[in-house]
């Protein structure tokens, strides 16, 4: 079935760029939208919709993608965007992201990224997939979570023990200081990355400084003295 393909970024450059990449594989006009609110004037006069975006550009973001895909969860999302962390990737494919390319991408892999993506298949290009296996992680086994908007449920505890990780203590550290023993600290910790859906350190401090429980600039690691 036709789509009707909706580039969304802040630049002209780009917008005009994929376009005529992409403009030879599409029947329709290929549609230009510069932020979410011409987006969702555009979708609600349009069916079978196939969207590239750059969820980072101005007058985009991640959490405007959840909200767009909970009230279009037929809409087909393909991301192009410049360098992006493992985690953000992670983040945006829960958001209901189906491809994931970077703009520094070859015009034959943007190619081959849409045509995928349009027959419904997942699509990661070469460097966010090696970008990914550093972190462990593989995005096609990532479950999207945007339909679902239930908040992450954490106890006192585990929003405790987050801090003390964000804030570069070992779980040797934080057992002494709140006087429980490592091992349940360790299964905190486990139950942690198992409820915000992600399997390592990193991810968990991530979610430390995006909930604003501690700030970029505010890691302190001089505290290791304590045991």
């Amino acid at each position: 079935m036709q789509k009707n393909v909706i580039i969304a970024d802040s630049s002209e450059l780009i917008l005009k760029g994929l376009k005529s990449i992409l403009q030879p594989y599409v029947e329709n006009e290929i549609i230009f939208s510069l932020c979410f609110s011409d987006l969702n004037e555009q979708v609600k006069a349009l069916k079978d919709i196939f969207l590239i975006i750059d969820y980072t550009s101005e007058g985009f973001s991640l959490d405007e993608i959840v909200e767009f895909k909970n009230k279009y969860p037929k809409v087909i999302v393909m991301a192009v965007t410049p360098y992006t962390n493992a985690q953000t990737i992670v983040q945006a494919i829960r958001a209901g992201i189906e491809s994931h390319i970077k703009k520094e991408c070859s015009v034959a892999e943007i190619k081959n990224a849409f045509k995928a993506t349009l027959k419904g298949d997942k699509f990661f290009c070469d460097d966010i997939v090696k970008q990914m296996r550093n972190e462990n992680i593989n995005p096609k086994n990532i479950f999207f979570k945007s339909l679902d908007p239930s908040p992450v449920q954490l106890s006192k505890r585990e929003l405790q023990i987050i801090q003390f990780i964000a804030e570069g203590y070992t779980n040797s550290q934080i057992a002494a200081i709140i006087y429980l023993s490592n091992h349940t600290v360790n299964t905190h910790r486990k139950n942690i990355m198992k409820k915000l859906g992600v399997n390592n350190t990193a991810g968990i401090v991530m979610y430390a400084v995006k909930t604003q429980m501690v700030s970029p600039n505010q890691f302190s690691f001089k505290k290791s003295n304590i045991y």
